[in-house]
Order: C-alpha cells, then structure tokens, then sequence
C-alpha cells in the first residue's frame, strides 16, 4: 500500500455533452432544478398556510416535496457549477458528504411512500375509524421514525466508505457521487460494505415495495365491494396522485438496478440516475397540484387572500 497514490478528489464524467451543446443542456438542467424548487416549496408553503391541508395526509406530502427538493440539491447546483467552469472534480469529502445526503433523501422518499400508502389504505378500507387511527402523535412518530431510520443507515454506509482506500483511478463513470461507483474505484478489501448493502439495501427496498403492493391490494378488494361509480371514482382520484409518484420512483428503480443493460450501460445509467434524481422531483409538485382538488383550492384562496391585501 506504501506504493500506492492516494486520490483526494473524483472526476464526474457521467455526462456525455458535446462542447456545441454544453450551454443548451446548462439552460436546461437549471430550468429543471429551479422548476423543482418552486414546485416543491409552493406545495410546502400552501400546506403551512391552509389549515384545511392540516391532515395526515398532507403532513407525509409536505415531507415528501422537502425531500424532493433536498434529494435534487444535493446534486444540481454541484452538476451545474461543474457545466459552468468545465471542471468535473469533486473533493473526496465533498463526494462522502454528497453520497450521504443522497442516501438520506433517497431513503426518505422511500419510507414516505409506505406510510402515505398506509394513510390511504386506512382512509379506504377504515374510513369510519380514521380520526382514531390517524392521530397526530401517530403521524409524527411516523415521520420522525422514517427520519431516524434513513439519516442512521445513510450514516452506516458513508462511515464503512470512509475507511476505504481509493487510488489512481478516480473518474465516477456519473454526475453524481453513487456509492456503487465508488465501491469499484476502491482498492481496499468492499465485502463488508456489499454485504452491508445486499442485506440492509434489500430490506430497505423490497419491504417498503411490498407494503405498498400489499396496501393496494387491499383498496381494490374494498373497492370491489362497493357498486358505487362515484364512489370508486373518488378512491381512485385519491390515491391516482400516490399511485403515479410510485410507479415513477420505483420504475425508475427497478431499470436500473434489477435489468441491467449488457451494451452501452453507462448512458443508460445516467439518463436512469437522471430521471430518478431530477426528473421525479420535479415531476411530483405537479403530479399532485394537477391531480388533488385540495391543493388547487388552497392555491386558489391563499391567491385571492394575496390580491385582496394588495
């Protein structure tokens, strides 16, 4: 190992741009990453302000578009400085601290998933018994749980990373600082930090995915028992904006770790990444402001309220 020279900063080459296009693709990565932003923190702030958005579900919402707008931070500005000046470097502890945070909010739109599928699972199939289930301090202890589960398992794997030695190859084959990239660009023994993330990283994806299934298996067997056309089409109204955020983080997800392309693996990784880290976050604010009458009421009102103090 005395022989070995010790890298302190990565390259991210994951975005194949030609020179001719590089200002076209900053325009439009940062109409992206700002239309995330303002999406995200007006469904944050109309929450806050309505107190009829003062609800369960509204509460696991306000999280999620926190988590949204944390998860594209986290990579965007670092991406679009590096398109600004041309320079693909990272610091060895800024790549640690992005690969961190990334894990966090990753995770946490994970856990938010399971528990709002929860929140209409028993809005569904327990309507009469929802106010008593549902209760404030229920709610909280979900949130704060779900914070507490992904900030200790972000902090398993940077902790396992921190003690590894990387060497003369530091190019990350991604805009980003993924942790499976800089596992190969190791040259300390990973098994501990595979093993880690087959068995924790399973139990982290396949049982949050599975309660979910589960969940709505269980609305559509409520479903079926109800003859009412206007009854169904108001349980799929509900979960229609839920539904559509799962299938997006989740389909994502599953291309790009669970089909594996042979040829030309990186770019499909990259565009898969892309999708997952900036695509979705930015697609989610209007995936649930065009789809729930509830947020277009408040927008409604806390505009009218604007334009009648002026």
């Amino acid at each position: 190992m005395s022989n070995k020279t010790f890298t302190s900063q990565f390259l991210l080459l994951g975005l194949d741009i030609p020179p001719e296009h590089e200002h076209l693709f900053y325009v439009l990565f940062l109409a992206m990453y700002l239309t995330t932003v303002l999406g995200n923190l007006i469904i944050i702030i109309l929450i806050l302000l309505d107190s009829h958005l003062h609800t369960p579900m509204y509460l696991f919402l306000s999280n999620l578009s926190f988590s949204d707008l944390c998860f594209s931070s986290v990579t965007m500005p670092k991406l679009l400085q590096n398109m600004k000046n041309n320079d693909p470097s990272i610091t060895y502890a800024g790549c640690l601290t992005q690969m961190y945070f990334l894990i966090v909010f990753g995770g946490m739109e994970t856990f938010l998933l399971v528990v709002m599928a929860y929140d209409r699972y028993v809005a569904i199939c327990f309507p009469l018994h929802y106010t008593s289930i549902m209760s404030p301090m229920l709610c909280v202890c979900l949130v704060v749980l779900c914070w507490v589960l992904t900030v200790l398992y972000s902090m398993l794997h940077t902790l396992l990373l921190a003690r590894l030695s990387f060497c003369e190859n530091n190019v990350i084959h991604q805009f980003f600082c993924d942790i499976s990239a800089l596992l190969k660009l190791s040259c300390s023994d990973i098994y501990i930090n595979e093993l880690v993330i087959f068995i924790l990283g399973g139990l982290f994806s396949v049982i949050p995915f599975s309660l979910i299934v589960v969940s709505y298996v269980q609305i559509v067997c409520s479903i079926l028992k109800v003859s009412s056309t206007r009854v169904i089409h108001k349980v799929f109204s509900t979960c229609g904006s839920h539904l559509s955020v799962v299938s997006l983080f989740y389909g994502t997800l599953i291309g790009l770790y669970i089909f594996p392309s042979g040829n030309n693996s990186t770019a499909k990784e990259t565009a898969m990444a892309m999708m997952y880290t900036v695509v979705t976050p930015m697609l989610n604010p209007f995936i649930y402001s065009l789809r729930n009458r509830d947020m277009k009421e408040a927008l409604i009102s806390v505009l009218c309220k604007k334009k009648i103090s002026l």
